[in-house]
């Protein structure tokens, strides 16, 4: 940790009055050594970060962290508060505050030795010690491990690799308990044993403090604890023989703990990961507690397949979240599988029409008729395996918003439903349908008190047969007919358009592929687009909306990118480079190459992007350029329609977008030691020169 903290990012007379103001004050020294690039950037990572959770903890301790990519190196600033700063702790303020830097690239390594420090924390002689610490060097050397805090004498060992608590108490529990599988069976009587998971969403301060702190905990009580700490520096899986040999498990975490059904059928104790540093004992007897009681969690196989009662939406996402955010995760998760079909499907009948031209989707079958040495035979070819891979759409999109929902089980309604879309031609608004009630469906039969012999054959069985059935009835006698309609209607409104409506639908289009950069909106704005060519004809109107979508997903990172060439000054070095890729990525219709500058100044480039946006989809529409091929950026030019006036629309847009960042930025205040370059990438005068003293805000 030699490297991480110096005398200079050391206060000890912190005078903030709010968390922010501490952070801020902390921040500037790590500018002031050329730790940190962007201070206004790297402050909204730690907002960001405090927003999800806050950082204080009981015993006056404040540790607001964030990973970013605006610090250079893994680093920390240590300050100590006379009057003490509100983190949000039940006990009160912090008087010892530690802003905790790690770039988004971290290592294992140095992500290792900030979870070092993080056990170091729940070590109230080391916390003392630094309270009374005289000087800043003193104070730095402390946190560094060079004076430790007199460690008590019958544990002189108590360091060495804590990051790996999984691995290394595992091969402890192991050696005590050869081949135990938790039952007693008549030899001497062995504590209780517990497994654990801790885990935060940053994963660098709090999952290392938990463990520390249930392990204490289990000393103290003697019960064994082994912890696998799920944090940014991976995991290692606790051996399978250790969880066997558990009585009991504490889930301490705040975000979706991995493979959590190897847990399944044990006293278990879930709850967020602060539980677990605050009050660990009381944790320790709850799952004691459960255990004497007989209370257990459901096995894996009675929910879905290998989840442990988890759906993969609730596996990839936080505790605590609402409908709403579920919603938009389970249709996400439809389009996110639905994509490569459209994709793959829209590109090879794009390349069968270029090659065979747009008489080709009246070619016989390439298997009644195939000439090798004829390009009418290949592009015939390539543009029927094209319609293949595209009749997948609705049924791919409608399965994976059940598995979403209810995993595996999901998927066979779900693709049942999706083709009886297609078959009553309901399209992408009956597969959206469709996917959403084949998961409810499945949801509900597992709710369903099954007889434990029976519970073998659900997932293989019984809930593919119910659950198709009821999806099947409901869409084709139920829904299907309204949708089919709604459908259709919305086709012949988008048939229908021309002139100023036509402008205006390409505007909100643009403005919806630049509002989030890839995320919900866009793939909103994606999937319209693509639900109208998905098919063997597409309308003169749904090739335009999907030129339009395209060119205006272009138009943010091809900006961005302009924009760090015209005026680099206003970008710091990682920004600069980041626009060298997006020339690329934005050329390839990749929009999420504008996030890195999108999330460090949102105010400025979000805006921006959508006004380009907007412009490049309305003058697309008037312009008249269509496209069948659904991806591709500036390589499939030669398959659009009026492809020099497209791309006018694309460079308007990028331009204006790049104008409006450079005169947003060219009009907030500088910030001190935000970039160690001038623009033409020589020494910046103004710049901080690492080690120099700095004034540091009160």
């Amino acid at each position: 940790m030699s490297d991480m903290i110096t005398a200079d990012l050391v206060d000890l007379d912190l005078s903030a009055d709010t968390k922010e103001a501490a952070a801020r004050a902390l921040a500037e020294r790590m500018v002031a050594l050329g730790r940190v690039t962007d201070l206004e950037g790297f402050l909204a990572d730690v907002a960001a970060r405090e927003a999800q959770m806050p950082t204080g903890l009981d015993g006056g301790i404040g540790i607001p962290h964030c990973r970013s990519e605006h610090v250079t190196e893994p680093t920390l600033a240590f300050g100590r508060s006379a009057a003490g700063v509100d983190f949000g702790a039940a006990d009160g303020p912090a008087d010892l505050i530690f802003l905790i830097a790690a770039p988004a690239g971290a290592d294992d390594a140095h992500l290792t030795i900030l979870s070092s420090l993080a056990r170091q924390l729940m070590n109230a002689e080391f916390t003392a010690a630094l309270r009374s610490a005289g000087d800043a060097a003193a104070a730095a050397s402390l946190i560094r491990g060079e004076e430790p805090a007199a460690p008590a004498e019958d544990a002189p060992e108590e360091t060495g690799d804590t990051a790996d608590t999984g691995a290394v108490s595992a091969a402890a529990s192991a050696e005590t308990a050869p081949g135990s599988t938790g039952q007693d069976s008549g030899g001497p009587a062995r504590p209780f044993r517990i497994v654990a998971v801790t885990s935060c969403p940053t994963g660098i301060a709090h999952t290392y403090m938990a463990a520390e702190s249930l392990e204490n905990a289990g000393r103290e009580e003697g019960v064994e604890v082994v912890v696998e700490t799920q944090g940014s520096a991976g995991f290692t899986r606790l051996d399978p023989a250790v969880i066997a040999a558990a009585d009991g498990v504490i889930l301490a975490h705040d975000v979706a703990v991995r493979e959590k059904d190897r847990f399944a059928g044990k006293p278990t104790v879930d709850t967020g990961v602060k539980a677990a540093i605050n009050r660990p004992g009381e944790l320790i007897g709850e799952v004691r507690d459960k255990a004497a009681r007989g209370e257990v969690t459901a096995a894996a196989a009675d929910g879905p397949a290998g989840s442990g009662g988890a759906t993969p939406v609730e596996r990839g996402g936080e505790s605590g979240e609402g409908y709403g955010a579920k919603l938009r995760k389970w249709l996400m998760s439809g389009v996110s599988y639905m994509v490569p079909f459209v994709a793959a499907g829209g590109l090879l009948i794009a390349l069968g029409f270029a090659i065979g031209g747009y008489e080709i989707n009246k070619a016989p079958s390439v298997m009644d008729h195939f000439v090798w040495t004829q390009a009418d035979s290949w592009a015939a070819l390539l543009f029927q395996i094209g319609g293949v891979a595209f009749a997948f759409l609705v049924p791919v999109l409608a399965g994976y918003i059940a598995y979403g929902m209810a995993d595996r089980p999901g998927l066979v309604p779900g693709f049942v439903g999706g083709s009886i879309a297609l078959t009553i031609n309901a399209g992408f608004l009956g597969g959206l349908a469709a996917g959403l009630i084949s998961g409810a469906v499945v949801l509900a039969i597992q709710r369903v008190p099954i007889p434990k012999a029976l519970r073998g054959i659900m997932p293989v069985v019984v809930i593919p047969l119910v659950s198709a059935a009821v999806v099947g009835f409901l869409m084709f006698v139920v829904i299907g007919k309204p949708i089919a309609s709604a459908q259709e209607g919305m086709t012949d409104w988008l048939n229908g358009l021309s002139g100023a409506n036509a402008v205006l639908l390409g505007a909100l289009l643009g403005l919806m592929m630049c509002f989030d950069l890839g995320g919900p909106v866009n793939k909103v704005a994606y999937t319209f687009a693509t639900a109208g060519i998905a098919v063997a004809s597409p309308s003169d109107s749904a090739m335009k909306i999907m030129a339009a979508v395209m060119a205006a997903g272009m138009v943010p990172p091809l900006a961005m990118a302009l924009a760090t060439t015209v005026r680099g000054r206003l970008f710091n070095a990682a920004e600069r480079e980041n626009g060298k890729a997006a020339w690329v990525l934005g050329a390839s219709f990749i929009s999420e190459g504008a996030i890195p500058f999108a999330a460090a100044d949102p105010l400025r480039v979000i805006p921006s992007s959508m006004v380009g946006g907007a412009v490049t989809g309305a003058l697309s529409m008037a312009f008249g350029a269509t496209l069948r091929a659904p991806h591709g950026g500036i390589f499939v030019v030669p398959l659009i329609g009026n492809p020099l006036l497209y791309l006018v629309a694309i460079a308007a847009g990028v331009c204006v977008t790049a104008a409006l960042v450079i005169v947003l930025k060219g009009l907030r205040k500088p910030v001190t030691g935000t970039s160690a370059q001038g623009p033409g990438g020589g020494a910046d005068p103004s710049a901080p020169t690492p080690g120099a003293k700095q004034p540091v805000a009160a």
